[in-house]
Order: structure tokens, then sequence, then C-alpha cells
């Protein structure tokens, strides 16, 4: 069954449990995409036809009940032979579990569950629905701790059927009323009766009535008392065991008169002032069920029968006054042999039925069969066909040597003798549970790897998958399996990836480049600039380019997160700084004649090294005007060449230029022969081209 899709809808997933009518397996609802529980019904009962029109038309009409404790029924529906029901998937366990596991129950959990399964009973009962089948294994405890009943009307489908057909109404006759172990129609009341029973196994950690056979349970529900509470579990408050007294009267019309009544009294049973209330007494009640002592008739009773125990003071004076006539004392004479013939009559009826009970009781012996190693099914039906009884609490463990499904152990030896009808416990092997995957995010690989090989997985089957990241280099920063999934330690592989520290890049070099563009190569690169920006005067780094860069130095390799990268920018000449415009006037050697002439210079911008301000050849006197910056301690210098030979040397002094006192060049000029002097005048004479500055587009200070 299991990937098996029920109606093209309901994906089965894994089997959760069973019973002797059904097999129970969670699946997954395709079409609403939610996880339901689906019944599916055994083999042996697909041919019933009676039985399957009983199922179909109770499951239905439970399906009608809508009460947050009731298990809802979302579907029922048939393909080929599987008869299936979909109904409400209730994480957690069901009570018989739990009583299992921790009984005897705290007397106000005991309480509480009772309360809510009373309150699911109220409901249906409103609905005309008996349950007929309430036990342990019927009700789920959520995680949550909420209570849902579960089967609601499927019992009477089941009820129709033979008691040995399934072992799961073998199995509730612990549970069963008086009136429906008679085989009579039941009721409300008969629900009531079981869900007593129920809370006294969960205060009690035992049941009411237990015998060899489910014919001797059902006796004893019938004609014995049980052990009190009480007696049993002193610590069970006086109010709390009086519910329990009431709801598992004998006879019906003891008992409570509906589920609301019950469910009043659970309510308020715990509070202080009813704990200690006095104990319940039913000896003012005329229990016509129950067996009496008749005394035996003797001839001076024989007389007439009273009609009233007791006559009214009037009539008794009266009767004192006139005695009755002799006709009347005559008719009244037959009434004792009347008496007489009915205790007969009932002395008949009553051996009859002892004479009946021990006939039935009267079982025969039958072999018990060798089960172990074969599969449960193959084991209930060679127990079934035996006449022996599956029972309902079968015992399922992991064995390493024992397949899933398959019985390693039975409570009677195979050759013995025992009643047919008796109960024989088998223990089936299940599939290796599965563990829980630890959570190792956060550790270090070696860490997760000594604490996983601690939980048993095999230190073979774990790797290691480094990756970058920001975490931590070493630290586990995921895993496959995840956390809390489920796996085997023994066989299952694990891969942890872990942190190498994030991806490096190559720091690229600011220094020379413009502010903007140093901005756009940083977020390139996946690093962030500083937004503080640091400003620097300089005389040789134009305006806006950067001077410095901090703290990785150009084609080093960084991380992305490692912080902010400070650059500094030039915010051009200092303050101080003086531009200065010198005029150097030069005279070809001979007027009229090329003279190649050629004009160097220093300042404060070539520190100290002499630039090639530029060359030109002249015929006449010409005034070249040579851009200098100057500042403290920072001297110009310019020199002038012709035809390759250096023929002046000028040094423009800061302070000079300063106090306006830097001298004029004199002119000297073998223009003609003449050896005349010549006024530089404006600089402009005899001037035929320019000069080409190198240092033009310069972004240069103003200063006055």
């Amino acid at each position: 069954m299991i990937g098996h899709e029920l109606g093209g809808r309901y994906e089965i997933i894994e089997r959760i449990g069973g019973g002797g009518m059904a097999l129970v397996y969670k699946a997954h609802d395709l079409l609403l995409g939610r996880n339901v529980a689906v019944k599916v019904l055994r083999q042996q009962f697909v041919h019933d036809e009676e039985f399957i029109r009983r199922f179909r038309r109770e499951a239905q009409s439970a399906a009608s009940l809508s009460h947050p404790n009731v298990v809802s029924i979302y579907d029922v529906g048939q393909e080929n032979e599987i008869h299936y029901i979909v109904m409400e998937y209730v994480e957690g366990h069901n009570l018989n579990e739990i009583i299992k596991e921790r009984a005897p129950l705290q007397v106000e959990e005991a309480v509480r569950i009772a309360s809510q399964i009373c309150d699911a009973l109220d409901h249906a009962h409103q609905n005309q629905i008996i349950h007929r089948d309430i036990k342990p294994h019927n009700i789920l405890i959520g995680r949550n701790g909420r209570v849902k009943v579960t089967d609601f009307g499927i019992a009477r489908a089941v009820t129709s059927t033979t008691i040995t057909q399934t072992g799961s109404v073998v199995g509730s006759v612990h549970y069963f009323s008086p009136e429906h172990a008679k085989g009579v129609t039941t009721g409300e009341k008969s629900d009531l009766y079981s869900l007593g029973i129920v809370l006294y196994q969960m205060l009690t950690a035992r049941l009411p009535f237990l015998g060899e056979s489910p014919i001797s349970v059902a006796l004893k529900h019938l004609q014995e008392e049980f052990e009190e509470p009480r007696e049993v579990n002193p610590l069970i408050p006086q109010s709390v065991e009086n519910i329990i007294l009431k709801s598992m009267r004998k006879n019906p019309q003891e008992r409570y008169q509906s589920a609301k009544e019950m469910l009043h009294d659970l309510d308020t049973c715990l509070s202080p002032e009813r704990r200690n209330e006095p104990k319940i007494d039913f000896s003012d009640v005329d229990d016509e069920d129950r067996t009496r002592v008749m005394p035996a008739i003797k001839p001076q009773h024989i007389g007439p029968s009273p009609v009233r125990s007791r006559p009214f003071p009037s009539e008794e004076r009266e009767e004192r006054r006139e005695p009755a006539p002799a006709a009347q004392k005559t008719k009244k004479s037959g009434k004792p042999i009347l008496w007489i013939g009915l205790t007969l009559l009932l002395l008949l009826a009553m051996a009859a039925v002892v004479f009946y009970v021990n006939h039935k009781l009267v079982l025969p012996n039958v072999i018990v069969p060798k089960v172990i190693g074969q599969t449960e099914e193959n084991a209930r039906k060679m127990l079934n066909d035996r006449g022996l009884e599956v029972d309902p609490n079968v015992i399922r463990a992991y064995k390493p040597d024992v397949p899933a499904g398959v019985v390693y152990d039975q409570s009677r030896d195979e050759g013995t003798e025992a009643k047919k009808g008796s109960l024989v416990q088998i223990s089936v092997g299940i599939a290796k549970p599965k563990k829980q995957m630890p959570d190792v995010k956060g550790s270090s690989y070696e860490d997760a790897v000594k604490f996983l090989t601690k939980q048993g997985f095999k230190e073979d089957n774990i790797e290691s998958k480094p990756e970058n990241s920001d975490k931590p280099v070493n630290e586990v920063i995921s895993q496959e399996p995840g956390a809390n999934a489920e796996v085997d330690p023994d066989t299952d592989h694990v891969t942890l990836t872990i942190s190498k520290g994030p991806q490096q890049v190559r720091m690229p070099k600011l220094i020379g480049e413009t502010q903007d563009k140093a901005a756009k190569m940083l977020a390139a690169a996946g690093l962030k600039l500083d937004p503080n920006i640091t400003q620097e005067a300089s005389y040789t780094v134009p305006k806006g380019t950067v001077i410095a860069q901090w703290p990785h130095d150009p084609d080093t390799m960084v991380n992305p997160n490692d912080g902010l990268i400070s650059i500094t920018v030039s915010s051009g000449y200092p303050a101080e700084a003086i531009k200065y415009t010198y005029n150097v006037p030069v005279a070809p050697d001979e007027e009229g004649k090329n003279t190649k002439v050629r004009i160097e210079y220093s300042d404060a911008t070539t520190n100290d090294q002499m630039k090639v301000w530029g060359s030109k050849n002249i015929k006449t006197m010409q005034i070249f005007p040579v851009d200098l910056v100057v500042g403290p301690n920072k001297d110009a210098s310019v020199k002038v060449y012709k035809n390759g030979q250096l023929v002046e040397n000028y040094t423009v002094y800061y302070m000079d230029v300063k106090n306006g006192t830097v001298p004029d060049i004199e002119i000297r000029s073998n223009a003609g022969g003449d050896g005349s002097q010549g006024d530089a005048g404006d600089g402009n004479t005899g001037q035929t081209g320019e000069i080409q500055d190198p240092n033009q587009g310069q972004d240069q200070d103003e200063h006055p």
C-alpha cells in the first residue's frame, strides 16, 4: 500500500496502526495538500455485503458530527476490493499507549481527558449517534493535549458480525456494558458505562474485569462486582470514585441519564467542596436485575397478602371495627398459592439459565500453533483457524534479525492446549526506528564530527564541503540531512558545509585616480568606500586626485567584509602658494638668423627637478612668459638654452614674489653685432610664435 494513490487523490505514506477490523495509514491529500488518516478494511470483510453496507452507512452518519473532540471523517470510498475511510490525521498517541506508559494518571489529567470524551459523546448522542465501542484505543491525544474520539458509528457495523470475526471486537469486551454483553440493543447509557471503565483504567492502571476468554469477561460484566477504585488507588477523591461507581451500574436506570449529566459531574468533581463528599449509596434503589434471596414459605405465613405495606391510620381503625365477610376471606385465600407458583417458576428459569451458561462455558481445548516466523496476517489467520483470538495489544519492537511485519514471539507456546476463544499475544518486528538528525550548525567541523560519531554515525560517512561565507573559518554553516530529519546513523551519509571565510578580491590602485573613478573601481571590486574623504593640499598632485589609500595597498588580496576603504584626495595648492608669471626675454644670436631656444624650469610643483617648458626657433628677440608656482622654501629656477648651450640661469625667490621685488631681466642680444641692450618692454616685440605650455589645462589656484 505504501506509495499507492487511493481514488487518485490520497497518497499512502506509511502505516501508523491497525486492529482486527482495519489497517490505518498516514496519507497525503494531493488535492487539498494536507495529511490525513486512511482506514482500510481488512480483506476478510470485503466480501461481506451486509457488513459493507452497515460500514458505509454508519461512517457516513458519523461524518455528520462536527465537534473539536471528535475525529472528523472526510471521505468514504472504494477502489476495487479496497474499502476505506478518510479521516482527520491527529499527531500524537492513543490513550491506550499513554495508559501503558504511565498509568495511573494524575487525577486532574484523567478527569480532563474523561470530560473531553464525555463532551464528544454528548454531541454525538444529541445527533442520535451511539458510539458502542468506547475504549482507550479509540481515544487519540494530540500533541496539544486535545482529546479526539474516533470510530464513531463504525462499531455498529462490527457488532453485526460474530464476536470471533475480529480481534477488535474481542478486545473491546473489557469495555462492554452488561446490556451489550447480553446482545440487546445498546443506547447512550452503554457509552457512559464504557467511559466509566476508561476512567477506572486511567486511575488504577487495571481493568475492572479480566478473564481467560471473552465469554468469561462478558459474564463478569453481568454477574460480578468490581474492586472499587479507591481500594486500588487511595489517592482518588471520593467525588471521582462516585462518578465511576454511578456510570458502571449494571442496571442502566441507575447510571447517568445523559452524557450532559455526567459531564456536569466531571466538571465539578474536583472543586474543594466536592472532593470529600459522602460515598454514593445505591441501597435504596430497587434493582430488578440483581439476585435476590427469598425466604422459605411456611404454613403460618399463608394468608392474605396486603396490598400496601402499611394502611393509613383511618383505614386501620376501620378494619379493626369491621371484620371482613367470610366470602371475601375465601376469595383472598388463593393468593399464597399464586406466589408459590411464581416462585417455583422463577427458580426453574434460574436453573435453566445456569444450565445454559455452564454448557456454554465448557469450551473445548485447542492446540496452539507455531506462528513465530510468520507474517502478522498469516499468524492471525492461523490462530483464528484454530479458534483462538489475537490479543489486541500486539507487541511491536525492532529486532535486528527480524524483518518488519514478522512474528518473533507468542505468549502461548506452540503445541500447548488452550480453551477455544483464548487470547494469544504476539510480538511483531518493525522496521528499524529512525533517529532525529542532530543540529551541528555553528560548531567547528572537528567538534561536529566528534559529536556525530558519539551519536552512532560512522566517521567515514561524514564529509566536508568548504564554501565562502561571512562566518568564521571552519564553522559548520549547513548540513545534509537537515536538523531533525529521520536518519539511520549506521548507513546514512552526512555532508557538512564549512566556512572558508569570505571570498577575497584584489585591491585596485586608487592613487593618481580622480575621486569619482576611485569610488567606481571599489564598487566594481565589491569593496566599500569610506564616505569621510580626507582632503590634503599638494604642490604636485592636481586637485581632486587621490594621494593615498588605506588600509590596503594596491594588488593585495582583501575580504570584502573587512571594512571600509579610506582615501586621501588632493585639495590643490596650499594657501601660502603663489602663482607667478615670469617674463623671460630671449634674443637670437644674430638678428634675422634662426636660433633654437629651449627653456627649462623648476618650481614648487616639480620637486626641484628641471622640467622642459618649451622650445622654439627665433630670428628676433622675444619674451616668453613662464608660469611658476612658488612657496615658502620653494623657490623657482628658469634656464635658457640657445642652440643647446646654457646661456642664462634665473632664480625667482618666494620672498621677492611675495613682496613684489622680483628684478627685471636685462636683455642682451648680439643682433646686428652692435651689442646694444634692449628693453623687455611688454615682451611681445618680435614674437613670431607661441611655446606650448606642458601644464596647460592644469587646475591651479588663483593668488593675488
